[in-house]
């Protein structure tokens, strides 16, 4: 799964936001594989699609944990 810089042009975002938002698709490319569980793929496709240019610090937790847990 891969999200590039000109679908996050149709939300609007700064140039700041973009990159921001780049660097959490990048984040949860490296993470993301047909191995991992159904849920935890459905988890990591709701980070894609959500519309603002930071994670929660649950969120945030989460996505840690699963790049540990998977070397990504």
């Amino acid at each position: 799964m891969t999200v590039g810089v000109q679908h996050l042009k149709s939300f609007d975002y700064l140039p700041d936001e973009c990159q921001q938002m780049q660097e959490i698709c990048d984040r949860i490319s490296r993470v993301y594989s047909s191995r991992l569980e159904e849920s935890v793929q459905r988890f990591l496709e709701s980070l894609v699609q959500l519309k603002r240019d930071y994670l929660t610090a649950l969120e945030e937790k989460v996505l840690s944990l699963l790049e540990l847990e998977t070397g990504g």
